[in-house]
C-alpha cells in the first residue's frame, strides 16, 4: 500500500499571519467590546490589556512549540511530548476538534442571525449550506481556502481601522479623561477589571489554531512562531485602541445593552446607518466557522499520521492534497449541531477546554525545556515565559470555575 500524500507546503509568512489574524479577530470583537465595558466600564482599555498579555504569554509558549515540533497534531502533540501518556494527548486531541465543532456551529447560527436583517430565509436552509460550502472549500485546498480568510480578514480589520478612523477625533480627550481610564487600588474596582479581562481573553483566542496547519507552511521553524507573535500582537493593538474609541465615545452602560456595540459607535460619531456591520459581523462568522473546520480536520489528520487514531483517517486527495476524511468529518459535525443542539452552554464548554489545553500546554514546555535543550534553529523563549503563562491561564481557569 502506497504511503498518504503529503499535505501542501503552500502557506508563506503574509499568508500565515493573516491566516492567524483571522482566527484571532473572528466575529468575537464585534460583540465582545460591550460585554467587557458592562463589566469593567471604563476600565474596559485595562481588562483588554491584561488580557492581552496572557495570551501574548501563551503565545510565546506556543511558538516556541510550533517551531520544535512543525506538525498538524499541534496541541495534542505538544501533550504528548510533554507528559508521554496516550490517554491524555487522545482526550486532549479530541477535546479540541470538538471545540472547533462547536466553535464553527455557534458562527454558523451566528451567521443566520447577521443575515436576516437582509435576507428572511430558513434557518435550516442557510445553515445547511453555509456549511455545505465551507466544507467543500476546505476540502478543494488549503492555498484557496486561506485565501479566502485572508480576504476576509481584511475586511474584518478595514471595519475596525474605520471604527477607529471615524471615532479617533476622541483621542484628544485621553489626557484630560486619563483619570477615567486607571482603575484606584480598590478590590470592587480590580473584580469588575479581572472579570472584564475574562471575558476580553476570549476575543485572543485563535493564534492556538495556527500550529494546526503548520505541515502546510513553508519554512515553519521560522515563519509559524513569527506568525503566531506578529498576528497576537497586531490584535492586541486593535483591540486596545477600539476599546479606548468605545469608552471615550459611549458610556459604558450604553454600550453593554447593545448586540452590536461597534455600530453604536459608529452611529453615534458619523449620524449615518452602521448596516455594514451587519454585512462584516457576516464575513467574520464565515471566516471563523471556516477556520474552525480546517483546524479541527488538521488535528484529526495529525493524530491519525501519528498513529493514535485509526488508519484510513489520513487519506488525502492526490489532487487537492486536503485531508479529505477528517474534512468531511468536521463538516458534518458542525452540520449536525447547528441544526439540533442549544450552543450557548457549549460555547462556555468550548472557552473552558480552551483554557485547560493552553494550561496544559505550558506545563508541558516547561518539562521538555528542563529535559531537552532547544535543537539549533529552534526559537526558545526563557524558561520563566511558560512559567507565567501557566500561572495566568491556571488563575483564569481557577476564576471561571468559582465564578460558575
Amino acid at each position: 500500500m502506497p504511503p498518504p500524500a503529503p499535505l501542501r507546503r503552500a502557506l508563506s509568512l503574509p499568508l500565515i499571519t493573516l491566516y492567524g489574524l483571522g482566527t484571532i479577530i473572528g466575529a468575537g470583537i464585534y460583540v465582545l467590546t460591550g460585554k467587557v465595558a458592562g463589566a469593567a466600564g471604563m476600565y474596559a482599555p485595562v481588562a483588554f490589556a491584561a488580557a492581552g498579555v496572557v495570551a501574548l504569554f501563551t503565545a510565546l509558549s506556543f511558538a516556541e512549540l510550533a517551531s520544535r515540533y512543525p506538525k498538524s497534531a499541534g496541541e495534542a502533540l505538544y501533550v504528548h511530548e510533554g507528559y508521554g501518556r496516550q490517554w491524555l494527548t487522545l482526550a486532549v486531541g479530541l477535546a479540541l476538534a470538538a471545540a472547533g465543532v462547536v466553535s464553527a456551529a455557534t458562527l454558523a447560527n451566528g451567521f443566520v442571525g447577521y443575515l436576516h436583517l437582509f435576507v428572511p430565509a430558513p434557518r435550516w436552509t442557510i445553515v445547511c449550506v453555509l456549511v455545505l460550502a465551507l466544507g467543500l472549500l476546505a476540502a478543494w485546498g488549503i492555498v484557496e481556502s486561506v485565501w479566502v480568510a485572508t480576504v476576509t480578514t481584511l475586511v474584518e480589520v478595514a471595519g475596525l481601522l474605520l471604527i477607529i478612523g471615524v471615532a479617533g477625533g476622541r483621542f484628544a480627550e485621553l489626557p484630560a479623561r486619563l483619570h477615567e481610564l486607571l482603575p484606584p487600588a480598590q478590590p470592587a474596582a480590580w473584580s469588575g477589571v479581572l472579570l472584564g479581562a475574562f471575558l476580553a481573553f476570549y476575543a485572543f483566542l485563535g493564534f492556538e489554531d495556527m500550529v494546526t496547519v503548520a505541515e502546510e507552511v513553508q519554512a515553519p521553524r521560522r515563519n509559524l512562531p513569527l506568525a503566531i507573535l506578529l498576528a497576537t500582537g497586531a490584535a492586541t493593538v486593535l483591540y486596545m485602541l477600539i476599546s479606548l474609541v468605545a469608552v471615550l465615545s459611549v458610556a459604558p452602560a450604553e454600550l453593554a445593552r447593545s448586540e452590536a456595540p461597534l455600530a453604536v459607535i459608529y452611529e453615534r460619531a458619523t449620524g449615518a446607518s452602521p448596516w455594514f456591520i451587519g454585512l462584516i459581523g457576516m464575513i467574520a462568522a464565515i471566516n471563523g466557522a471556516l477556520i474552525q473546520i480546517i483546524m479541527g480536520s488538521r488535528i484529526l489528520y495529525g493524530m491519525t499520521r501519528e498513529g493514535w487514531l485509526p488508519r484510513g483517517l489520513d487519506y488525502v486527495h492526490p489532487r487537492t492534497q486536503t485531508p479529505l476524511t477528517t474534512t468531511l468529518i468536521m463538516t458534518l459535525g458542525v452540520l449536525l449541531l447547528a441544526l439540533w443542539l442549544p450552543l450557548v452552554t457549549l460555547a462556555k464548554a468550548t472557552s473552558f477546554i480552551l483554557l485547560a489545553v493552553f494550561t496544559l500546554v505550558n506545563f508541558a514546555l516547561l518539562r521538555i525545556k528542563r529535559r531537552t535543550p532547544a535543537p539549533a534553529g529552534v526559537l526558545s523563549v526563557p524558561l520563566w515565559v511558560p512559567a507565567t503563562a501557566f500561572a495566568l491561564t491556571l488563575a483564569i481557569l481557577a476564576f471561571q470555575v468559582l465564578a460558575a
